[in-house]
């Protein structure tokens, strides 16, 4: 269902050729672009730590963008190094997640319990969940150093309130907390569980999530907003990679402004009547391709198990849950997560 959306957008109601072909055999004709950086080179200038990555391991993948930014995969990066590194530095990671209607009910206590077990283990970490359900969020034991922000939000029914309030809110709590209490931040979706390391190797000014349906598609199948009107418009030719919205961060000023350009744009789109085909997903490609980030995640930070087993992916750390509409969807709504995929 959600790839014949993708491809009327493109192509319009007939499809095409092309798609009458299942979408695995287009994948294995859509080999990556590899790093262009000449062995030993420096990349994008940040944090030092991120000149010791082996970008030039792992041969069968893109390892770094264009611009110089690395692309994190397993085999390139040393978990000890980067360890040692930010807890020198005593960095605090924060993490939101929106835990709205039955999502919480379904999704956030297995979210938050394999979160404990697999990301930023050692470091400093404050959750901030954003609920309509205040007194049902569970009581998740936590580590040392780490602790859970409960932030109350209402629930709305259409897609345009949803959307501009996840953004809205994200900045109105990095304003209140997030600004005075950790250094990187994290957004991430709910309905998804952690089973391997995300850890601090993917901190970086600003990080993208490489999205796991589209990393071995041709370009041309990018499922960007198309239509002029929507302030997420991209043309034919604009783009770098399709990012994912179920994850992105990176330094907390950063990510205020991720949140703060892709909010006016939704606004931007409301007030003209106007809505991106992928709502806040659509804005954040669109600002990525204009602001480029400064770290590109792999899917394996963000895998979907229906893709199977691909002979690139060597772990899966982060993955979807299956979406379970069912329990979820409100007979007299329609869940707003959904529009998110």
């Amino acid at each position: 269902r959600v790839f014949n959306k993708r491809k009327i957008n493109f192509f319009g109601g007939g499809g095409g050729f092309l798609f009458s072909l299942p979408h695995r055999h287009i994948e294995r004709k859509a080999p990556m672009a590899k790093c262009n950086l000449s062995k030993g080179a420096r990349i994008r200038p940040g944090n030092d730590i991120d000149n010791t990555l082996d970008l030039w391991s792992r041969s069968d993948v893109q390892t770094c963008m264009p611009w110089g930014a690395p692309v994190i995969w397993e085999g390139t990066f040393d978990a000890r190094q980067y360890d040692e590194y930010y807890r020198k530095r005593n960095v605090t990671v924060g993490l939101t997640v929106f835990a709205v209607g039955k999502y919480l009910d379904v999704f956030l206590e297995t979210f938050l319990i394999t979160a404990e077990w697999y990301f930023m283990i050692g470091h400093n970490v404050i959750y901030y969940v954003f609920t309509d359900q205040p007194n049902k969020v569970p009581k998740v034991p936590l580590a040392n150093k780490r602790l859970l922000r409960i932030i109350p939000v209402s629930r709305h029914q259409r897609w345009q309130d949803v959307s501009m309030l996840r953004m809205k809110s994200i900045s109105e709590v990095i304003d209140i907390f997030v600004s005075r209490e950790a250094q990187y931040l994290f957004c991430m979706d709910v309905d998804q569980f952690f089973e391997g390391r995300f850890g601090v190797e993917t901190l970086s000014d600003s990080v993208a999530q490489m999205h796991s349906w589209f990393y071995h598609r041709f370009s041309i199948f990018y499922s960007y907003d198309r239509n002029p009107k929507s302030a997420a418009y991209m043309g034919l030719g604009e783009g770098d990679l399709y990012y994912h919205a179920a994850v992105f961060g990176g330094t907390w000023q950063k990510v205020k402004h991720i949140v703060d350009s892709c909010y006016q744009g939704i606004w931007t789109d409301k007030q003209n009547n106007v809505e991106a085909l992928w709502h806040d997903e659509s804005h954040l490609n669109k600002y990525f391709w204009l602001h480029k980030p400064s770290k590109v995640l792999s899917p394996e930070y963000c895998w979907d198990d229906v893709l199977g087993t691909q002979k690139d992916i060597f772990i899966s750390r982060l993955s979807w849950a299956k979406k379970q509409y069912e329990v979820v969807r409100e007979k007299t709504e329609k869940s707003w997560f959904s529009f998110f995929f």
